[in-house]
Parts: C-alpha cells; sequence; structure tokens
C-alpha cells in the first residue's frame, strides 16, 4: 500500500527550509511512489515541476546505489569476508552480483536486522534544492575513486547513446548510472560540480544541488519588497513609546523618570508589571511598585519589552493562534538560552526574538485589510502567476518580510536577525549565533509539538550548539519546557 501524502507538511517544510526525510531500510516500490510524490511537492513549490522526471531519475539512482552498498557490507560479513581487504574484495564481487539478485529478500531483512538504512532528505535552502541520499556504511576509498572517475568520463559524453557505446564497467553501482546522472544534470543546464559523495559523521552521502530558478526568486523577492513599501502607510511607533526609547539611551535619565513616563501608559504598566512577576525573573514576592519594576527589570530588559510592545499596539490580534505560538515561543527561547548558555546579555534578546519571530506573517495577515487587494493588483501588472500570491499568504518569505520590517523600524540587530533567520539559523553572524539559534530551537520544538515537523529535521548546527546529541535528549527538554510554560501561564491567569 502506497503511504499517504500530507501535502502541506511538504509544502510547509520546503517553504520554511525545513529538511524533509524518508528513511527506510528496504526501499519497496511503494516508498519509491512516495519518494517521487514528495519531489514533486517541493519542486512544485519553487517553480521547478518540469524538472521532476530528471530529478527523479537522479534520486532513484543514488537510493539504489546506497541499498547495494548497505547489500554490499551484509553480503561480505554473511561470507566471512573484509570488504576492506583487496584479495577478499575481489573474491567477494566475483559473486556478488548474481547471488544477491537470486536471493535479495535474505540480504534485504539482513540489512534491517542490522539497521542499515537509507534515507532521502529534501531541503530548499537559501537559494538552493538540495536532494541528499545517505546509507550509514562508509564508501571505501576506492568505491569513491571510481565514482569520481565515472563522473569525470562523462565529461566525454553528449548524449545517452554515446555513453550507452562506450565499455562501461556496470558491475557495480558507480557504473552506467551514474554516468547517465551527471548527463541529466547537463540537460538541466548544470555541470559535474553540483553532484558529490563524501562521508560525513557515520554516513555516506550523495548529493545533487540545484539552484532554483532564477525568475521565480527574481518575483518573489519584488513582491516581498512591494509588501514592505505598503507598509510604509503603518504608523511608526506610538509617541510614548519613542520617547521612553529617546529617554532609554540617554545617559542622564533616571529611573524615576523613566518609571513615570510608563506610568502614563496604564497598558504599558499592566505589562511590565506582569513580565516582572513572571516566572522568568523568579522573585520572592509580587512587586506592584512601576518604579521598582523598572529597576528589577533593568534597562536592556526594559529596551526589549517596548520593541514587543510596540510592534504588537501597531498589530491586531485577531490573529490569536500566532500571538500564542510567539509567547511559549518566547518562553523556550529564555529558557533554552539562560539554562544551555548562561549568558545574561542574551536573555532578553532571545526572548524578544521568540516573541516577534512571526512578524513577517502577523503583519500578511492583520495590517491592511486591503493589502491582499494591492498584491493581486501588483501581481496582475507584472504578468505574476497566481501562485505567488498563495505562496506569500501561506507563509513563504515570511521571515525575510519581518526582518526587512524589523530593519525598517530600527531594532537591534540580534532581534532583526532572530526574525530574519529563525527558519535558517546557518546563515545568521558568529555574534548572534546563540540568540538566533535559541530563537530557532524555540520555534522548532513549538513545532514538534504541533505535530508540524520532526526530530529529525532539525538542524544539527542548533541543536549541537545547545548539547542536544539524541531524541530522547530533545523529548526531556521539550517535556519540561513545556510543563514550566503551562504552570507560569496558569500562575498568571490567578492574577
Amino acid at each position: 500500500m502506497a503511504q499517504n501524502v500530507n501535502v502541506e507538511q511538504i509544502k510547509r517544510a520546503a517553504r520554511n527550509s525545513i529538511p524533509l526525510s524518508i528513511k527506510t531500510y528496504t526501499m519497496p516500490h511503494e516508498t519509491e511512489e512516495y519518494m517521487e510524490q514528495v519531489l514533486g511537492i517541493f519542486l512544485g513549490e519553487f517553480g521547478q515541476k518540469n524538472l521532476a522526471d530528471r530529478i527523479s531519475y537522479c534520486m532513484k539512482e543514488l537510493a539504489v546505489n546506497a541499498k547495494k552498498a548497505n547489500t554490499k557490507r551484509v553480503y561480505f560479513t554473511d561470507k566471512g569476508l573484509d570488504i576492506d581487504n583487496k584479495d577478499h574484495y575481489t573474491e567477494g564481487m566475483t559473486t556478488f552480483k548474481q547471488e544477491t539478485l537470486d536471493n535479495i529478500d535474505f540480504y534485504l531483512q539482513k540489512q534491517k536486522e542490522v539497521g542499515l538504512y537509507i534515507k532521502v532528505v529534501f531541503h530548499a535552502k537559501e537559494k538552493t534544492f538540495t536532494l541528499s541520499v545517505h546509507n550509514n556504511v562508509h564508501i571505501s576509498r576506492k568505491e569513491q575513486m571510481r565514482v569520481y572517475d565515472r563522473i569525470a568520463r562523462s565529461r566525454a559524453y553528449d548524449s545517452m547513446e554515446d555513453a550507452l557505446t562506450a565499455v562501461l564497467d556496470d558491475s557495480e553501482g558507480a557504473g552506467l548510472g551514474i554516468v547517465i546522472l551527471v548527463l541529466m544534470l547537463k540537460k538541466m543546464g548544470l555541470d559535474e560540480d553540483s553532484f558529490d559523495i563524501d562521508i560525513e559523521g557515520e554516513e555516506t552521502i550523495a548529493k545533487i544541488t540545484i539552484p532554483f530558478s532564477d525568475i521565480h526568486l527574481e518575483n518573489l523577492s519584488l513582491l516581498s519588497d512591494a509588501i514592505v513599501k505598503e507598509i510604509d502607510e503603518l504608523p511608526q511607533f506610538p509617541e510614548n513609546i519613542v520617547s521612553l526609547q529617546r529617554m532609554l539611551s540617554d545617559p542622564d535619565s533616571e529611573i524615576t523618570h523613566i518609571a513615570r513616563q510608563i506610568s502614563t501608559d496604564p497598558s504599558l504598566t499592566a505589562d511590565l508589571l506582569k513580565i516582572v512577576n513572571s516566572a522568568q525573573f523568579m522573585l520572592p514576592k509580587r512587586v506592584d511598585n512601576i518604579v521598582e519594576a523598572v529597576k528589577l527589570l533593568g534597562l536592556r530588559a526594559l529596551t526589549n519589552l517596548l520593541y514587543s510592545y510596540g510592534t504588537q499596539k501597531l498589530l491586531d490580534k485577531h490573529q490569536r493562534w500566532l500571538w500564542d505560538h510567539s509567547y511559549r515561543t518566547a518562553y523556550y527561547a529564555y529558557h533554552l538560552a539562560r539554562n544551555f548558555k548562561k549568558k545574561k546579555d542574551i536573555l532578553d534578546d532571545a526572548y524578544v526574538g521568540g516573541i516577534l519571530h512571526d512578524m513577517g506573517k502577523i503583519i500578511f495577515a492583520d495590517v491592511h485589510p486591503n493589502l491582499l487587494e494591492r498584491i493581486v493588483k501588483f501581481c496582475k501588472d507584472r504578468n505574476l502567476g497566481r501562485d505567488f500570491i498563495e505562496d506569500l499568504s501561506a507563509g513563504l518569505n515570511h521571515a525575510e518580510i519581518g526582518g526587512m520590517i524589523a530593519e525598517k523600524w530600527n531594532f537591534p540587530t540580534p532581534l532583526i536577525e532572530a526574525i530574519k533567520y529563525h527558519h535558517e539559523p546557518s546563515r545568521c553572524s558568529q555574534e548572534n549565533r546563540n540568540v538566533v539559534y535559541a530563537v530557532y530551537l524555540a520555534n522548532a520544538i513549538c513545532n514538534v509539538e504541533d505535530k508540524e515537523i520532526t526530530y529529525d529535521q532539525l538542524e544539527p548546527a542548533a541543536l549541537k550548539s545547545y548539547g542536544i546529541s539524541s531524541l530522547e535528549q530533545f523529548e526531556i527538554i521539550q517535556q519540561r519546557l513545556a510543563k514550566a510554560f503551562d504552570d507560569e501561564k496558569a500562575r498568571a491567569e490567578r492574577y
């Protein structure tokens, strides 16, 4: 039976630069069909569906080679041969092909028993689409050189006919199939540098990198710019908040004067007292005095509170679920940074970055009732298809749009990067990496809780940065954060 395809989950992964992986031990036919469907949906999100057939061939070729490499390992083990011994290798390869073909179910079951897998990963990142095929046995140096030799030889062929008429050793996976794969890449306007095979950790990874359609990317950028220009009509932050920001940047300002200015806004006063009395500060008693609250909060944290508060004053809260998600993300980001990094100077940025990370989505949903109408007109004037509108309404480019608006509103760099790179944390600057990774992981944990993504789709570098090395460890952290947040929420509702 073929696997059910969750179209929305696949589209979400494509739009949000989340790697999507399919793992199998035996690669039955229905899994191949499922992989093809996922590939088609992924490519369709970026106007590349016309490449589906050619990339599908490459994907299946690499997956078959990975499966064959796994079979070879269990075959040599079953025969008591050392695959790294030259004489053993020659002996084993004389019978490998025929014996495994005659008894393939036996060897596939052996692969499953010892945990040898094939994993296909689809990942849209920055301006490229990467298709990688992983298997957890190391390619030998000899096998790797055979692959590179086939790639080098393929330069001499201009057509499939040339390759087929050449004398090629097809006794192993690194034969005719690799040559045809490179020819497929040539037909897509790519060269052999788009294909690579190497060892990373415990895996051999064969990877194809394909740039997105320049036209599609340019149109999306035009549309993003158009939205940000529409936001020009938004007012700047309310005058009392602008005044407070000026006071906070003035080294001669006194805390009592700042507290008096805050007191003129009952809503801001209530928010400030709520935050100071939250579990974030773990105070022994409730604080109701605004001067004491400002002292406890600190000027940096107060500055960040103003960015959060001012943004929310400007943006309607009809999208309640988005704000709820943002508050949970902020809480998780703060506590991840606090418990793992132990650097007080990043805590406020992590918290406010979590509050505002989905600002692009919230703006698109709430800013102007007539914004969609203007975007439709923009697309029509430039002969852009309806798919661009659908992309944006579904959240494509929301991180970029949010980052552009944060820049427009003169947010601090850590907040701009937390918003802009919360789906692509590896793109952020080194100095803001702790903050961006905290917001990325917090948002990802929320997404895992909502069953939108799974643990194996998370950015390895971000996990490593926060000391997370296994699913079990991740689940413990998630459960503790969720319980602490729910307890804090219940506590806040009692006041």
